[in-house]
């Protein structure tokens, strides 16, 4: 029997065997085991973001990658005449913006620094230097460093100036309590193997109901329009084109577990505490953050590589890889860092299993810290 793997990544991520087992039947798209757990799927995503049909929200999943639920809704949402304004401060900042000019949106571009938060009173100043913002898309969690931009504040300023507000919360959604209306959020997007803890398959968006509607006849793409995929669900509980069954069934299964564990409050703690050991073992063992904590969440984090010139990345990668531990290189464009994932069915003695691997790879390798 192979080596168990851990992922110590911010997604895909390590699952349980319930959840993968729940993937072992084959189901139709139009069984009505099949339809009925889309209900529930859709339902429970907005309870897990604090909302409901009765409050004016609607979730729609989206086949695809996470990317895909992104470039879904910002191709969908923002008309010709409207104004994006993208704020970024990574690379999935960035790759909104790289969305925005393939669709040829009018874009404006405000960027911090990939160790710096994005400044709500900083947004404020740009949305009055340039008069006629209508969207605002940023990440919450920026998987490039492990930061969590302050979402509640820029909703603010977003609301204060009647600006729909984009959030990308791919790797956070189930791992932080997120209130999708007091944060203002006219759309949330998602995916299913991040912090619920489902496999690849899907993303999904959590909009405000009256803002989707505004967006009927203006998808730029026929598989990517939202409008269409949310009138179709809701028409007959169907996809317009093949669904991941097997991706969906897996999800269900992980949303009872959630539920299981004590939801999103007991996996966000079980999440900390992961983030606290691993830093106090990397401490220990002489690895330096990249951010500083005060701007981190608890997702991943970013560790800068050691100073030592005997270290090489690929050969530290493989050999952890080796001991079941896969972790995850940098992707900053200033400096050379790794990245640890604090979640997905990842426990304080896997952490503790993954400290002592490092340790030992380290004193084969001969590096010093």
């Amino acid at each position: 029997m192979s080596m168990k793997k851990f992922l110590f990544t911010p997604g895909p991520l390590t699952t349980s065997r319930t959840v993968k087992e729940a993937m072992l039947e084959d189901m139709g798209s139009r069984d009505h085991e099949f339809m009925d757990a889309i209900k529930v799927i859709r339902t429970q995503l907005l309870t897990i973001g604090h909302v409901s049909k009765e409050l004016g929200y609607e979730s729609v999943i989206v086949q695809g990658s996470g990317t895909f639920g992104v470039e879904s809704v910002i191709s969908s949402v923002v008309k010709k005449e409207d104004k994006l304004l993208v704020i970024a401060n990574g690379a999935y900042g960035e790759r909104i913006i790289k969305m925005a000019k393939i669709h040829q949106l009018n874009l404006l571009e405000l960027r911090f620094e990939e160790d710096e938060i994005i400044s709500p009173s900083v947004t404020e100043e740009f949305i009055r230097s340039n008069p006629g913002i209508t969207h605002i898309a940023c990440i919450h969690s920026e998987t490039t460093t492990g930061l969590f931009n302050p979402i509640e504040e820029i909703g603010a300023v977003c609301k204060a100036h009647g600006i729909i507000f984009i959030v990308d919360a791919m790797s956070s959604f189930g791992g932080v309590e997120i209130d999708i209306k007091k944060c203002n959020i006219d759309f949330l997007l998602s995916s299913s193997n991040k912090c619920i803890e489902g496999v690849p398959g899907f993303a999904f968006a959590i909009c405000k109901k009256t803002e989707l509607e505004k967006s009927k006849g203006n998808g730029r793409s026929l598989s990517l329009d939202l409008y269409d995929q949310w009138a179709g669900l809701e028409a007959n509980g169907q996809f317009r084109f093949t669904p991941p069954t097997l991706s969906l069934m897996a999800f269900r299964q992980a949303l009872r577990e959630l539920d299981a564990e004590g939801g999103v409050k007991a996996r966000e703690l079980r999440y900390k505490t992961n983030k606290q050991l691993l830093d106090k073992g990397m401490e220990a063992l002489g690895f330096q953050q990249y951010l500083k904590p005060e701007i981190q969440g608890h997702i991943i984090s970013s560790f800068l590589y050691p100073s030592d010139p005997g270290f090489n990345f690929e050969q530290f990668y493989k050999k952890l890889n080796d001991r079941g531990c896969i972790i995850y290189p940098g992707k900053l464009s200033k400096t050379n860092a790794f990245r640890i994932g604090n979640i997905g069915q990842i426990f304080p003695e896997d952490i503790t299993y993954l400290l002592n691997a490092i340790k030992q790879v380290i004193q084969e390798e001969g590096i010093k810290i």
